[in-house]
């Protein structure tokens, strides 16, 4: 399938009634509106083609861009191609989607380590998300270096933008099921921070509360 013919297939996928739903959660006019569902069907269909996601990324179109992460070729990204994409964020939407296949690539922990510093909302926010990916799934990082970005949440989660702050949120509990020691630190360090607030816009979005969170998910695992 080339590129011509899946902008088509994308554009009548799309519903005003998405693209309403997609717009209160920030996506802007570029896009048709097409449900993850449908998406997730043409991923299947396409399978992995590099080539057509760079191109399917540069048609700023919201639907191609989410498509282009779910069908780029990890081991053929780069670094500097990652960087370029960063610039074009502007939705939390396309931000974790890209984060997500960011945390595929062999620079997972690098592309941690700078976004997270960084100071532009949606580049901190993709930092964040990939913490939480790296606590869920690497497992041979230590319990050390996530220790040290409990304390740097804890440190710096009230004056970060708000988007951001919904990142630090989701990573700390995320890093607080991974096992006994870090819910100890992560559970201490959520109750000092206190309630995150999150201006979620015109959404039912909410925040979880990261003790409340780990808590159930450590209940849930007991029951098993």
């Amino acid at each position: 399938m080339n590129y011509t013919e899946v902008m088509k297939k994308l554009e009548a996928m799309g519903t005003a009634q998405n693209r309403k739903v997609y717009a209160r959660h920030g996506v802007g006019e570029k896009m048709f509106g097409v449900s993850f569902a449908n998406l997730g069907k043409l991923r299947k269909e396409i399978k992995i083609d590099h080539g057509l996601a760079t191109k399917l990324w540069a048609s700023g179109n919201h639907d191609a861009r989410i498509l282009a992460t779910m069908i780029a070729d990890a081991a053929q990204m780069k670094s500097a191609v990652l960087e370029e994409w960063t610039k074009h964020l502007d939705n939390y939407v396309i931000t974790d989607a890209l984060s997500g296949l960011a945390g595929k690539t062999p620079f997972a922990r690098a592309k941690m380590k700078k976004w997270t510093g960084s100071k532009e909302e949606w580049t901190g926010r993709a930092g964040w998300v990939l913490l939480a990916g790296l606590a869920m799934n690497d497992d041979e990082l230590p319990d050390e270096f996530f220790e040290e970005y409990i304390e740097m949440i804890e440190a710096n989660i009230r004056r970060s933008k708000n988007r951001v702050r919904d990142a630090m949120n989701s990573a700390l509990i995320t890093m607080g099921i991974r096992n006994g020691r870090l819910e100890k630190k992560a559970v201490a360090a959520a109750k000092r921070i206190g309630t995150v607030e999150v201006d979620h816009g015109e959404t039912g979005c909410k925040t979880p509360d990261a003790v409340a969170y780990i808590q159930k998910v450590k209940a849930r695992r007991k029951r098993r």
